[in-house]
């Protein structure tokens, strides 16, 4: 019984992405929470929209911090390692891994000791300079070269058969320059239009750039997400793909910003 609740409630989750506000709630929970799972995430985002920072109740309260009577839990996954045991009951040294929902609670939920604020510096600063050389190297690992030139309606593009990224002149800021740089890598990791169409591949690499961005510790509130006439009307299993597309990106460069 627990296991169907729990499938029932990532399934929910999962079409939550059917709405454009739903959608813009996952973006906004995976920069939030990127160390957590793409699943644990979509569970958060369904729960708790407004959530910046989740801890079970003893994790609370050894922060100083005491969740308030009546508060509601926020579900997610957690992995349990089980040890087989043969029909005698003796252990067999084989082990397996499960998930089991475990209760956690946002900040808000909390009264007590105040938390130390992550930093945000705005996109249009130069803060996030050490990013640019970093993303760039990452580009030359992927097999493309970086440049700037003269671009009109756009802040850069990806050219995937001459493998080069070129980033307009007019970006002049440091912290811009890097947002450019996570979208156009989001596309040479294999966003292209000709796999997903112009409007689909924009919406995933944007909201991977914005993922990313926010993750790095960017100002990215007033970005907007690209949304898609008619996204709701398109099958829930594309949908979910390209959510865990995102995920996976924003991974792989959250990773490769160190």
């Amino acid at each position: 019984a627990k296991r169907a609740e729990q499938r029932t409630l990532v399934e929910a989750s999962c079409r939550e992405l059917l709405s454009s506000e739903g959608w813009r709630r996952f973006a906004e929970t995976r920069a939030a929470f990127h160390k957590y799972s793409f699943g644990n995430c979509m569970l958060i985002a369904m729960q708790r929209p407004d959530a910046v920072q989740v801890a079970g109740f003893k994790a609370w309260q050894s922060l100083g911090r005491q969740v308030r009577k009546g508060e509601r839990a926020i579900r997610i996954l957690a992995p349990m390692t089980i040890k087989e045991r043969d029909q005698a009951g003796d252990e067999s040294g084989e082990c397996f891994t499960i998930f089991r929902a475990v209760p956690v609670f946002d900040v808000s939920q909390t009264d007590g000791a105040p938390l130390p604020q992550a930093p945000r510096d705005p996109i249009t600063g130069d803060s996030h300079e050490c990013y640019v050389a970093t993303l760039e190297a990452f580009a030359g690992s992927l097999g493309y070269t970086v440049g700037s030139g003269a671009i009109e309606h756009a802040s850069g593009y990806c050219d995937e058969r001459a493998h080069c990224i070129v980033i307009s002149s007019a970006i002049t800021a440091a912290n811009s320059r890097v947002r450019v740089l996570v979208h156009e890598l989001a596309h040479a990791l294999g966003v292209g239009y000709r796999e997903y169409g112009r409007e689909v591949a924009e919406v995933i690499v944007e909201t991977a750039t914005i993922v990313v961005c926010g993750a790095l510790g960017l100002d990215t509130s007033g970005e907007s997400i690209p949304y898609i006439t008619g996204w709701g009307e398109q099958d829930l299993d594309a949908i979910r793909r390209h959510a865990e597309k995102v995920d996976e990106i924003a991974r792989t460069l959250e990773a490769a910003c160190g």
